[in-house]
């Protein structure tokens, strides 16, 4: 009798501790998921959008994508988890025609959009090409944003190629001084660097491996960040 007591008690407190075992994981997972840090990676502009789609491509973990862009067109065919198109009343989904101060109205436009989307963010990246309209011209708006909601703000920008013309990069070089003044960070990837490694490197080949330095910067920070263990 007393063993068949002692055993009922022993299944009774295994049940306990088992039980125990699944509440503590239960709330380990509700405190880990809470405490993780809202981290967005924003794609300005047809070169930042090139860069969200690349994420796709290979999976980024532990971030939000988002696709922003003035051209309706261009945002139909990106894969993110967001698509934003600004300034619906100044371009009508037409695109900034290049010229950044289309990008900085339709940005201006659409700041409250974009402040309610990104307002809980910790870590914000802002990703583009500098040189053409809406990167250019809207990427330091996304950044003044991202520091009022007073999320740590990272950009991550290439500038030209020599070849794409002077005033394409006058335009870069006005922008990143902008978007230089808003940000914690400025991360700049010389295209014509690319070209220095690789001389042989045809252009368009060139564009390519461009976002792919994108990419792997905005996700190698990024999961540092929110990878366990690293």
């Amino acid at each position: 009798m007393s063993n068949a007591i002692k055993r009922a008690k022993d299944e009774a407190s295994r049940k306990h501790h088992k039980r125990s075992s699944q509440e503590d994981d239960a709330e380990l997972v509700k405190l880990f998921e809470a405490s993780k840090a809202k981290i967005r990676v924003i794609g300005v502009g047809g070169g930042g959008s090139n860069t969200i789609q690349r994420m796709g491509e290979i999976g980024i973990h532990g971030a939000e994508t988002f696709a922003l862009n003035t051209d309706a067109q261009a945002l139909l065919s990106v894969n993110a988890g967001r698509k934003v198109l600004i300034g619906k009343h100044l371009t009508r989904g037409l695109g900034a025609g290049s010229d950044p101060s289309v990008g900085e109205a339709a940005a201006k436009e659409s700041r409250q959009d974009l402040k309610d989307l990104l307002e809980d963010s910790d870590l914000i990246f802002i990703t583009c090409g500098m040189g053409g309209g809406t990167g250019t011209g809207a990427s330091p708006v996304v950044a003044s944003i991202a520091k009022e909601i007073k999320a740590l703000t990272i950009g991550v920008v290439t500038i030209p190629f020599t070849v794409e013309g002077r005033k394409r990069m006058e335009n870069a070089m006005e922008g990143l001084e902008k978007l230089r003044k808003e940000v914690d960070t400025l991360i700049v990837i010389p295209n014509d660097k690319i070209l220095e490694i690789a001389p042989d490197l045809p252009v368009n080949a060139a564009f390519k491996v461009a976002d792919e330095v994108l990419t792997n910067a905005v996700k190698g920070i990024t999961e540092m960040i929110t990878k366990p263990g690293l």
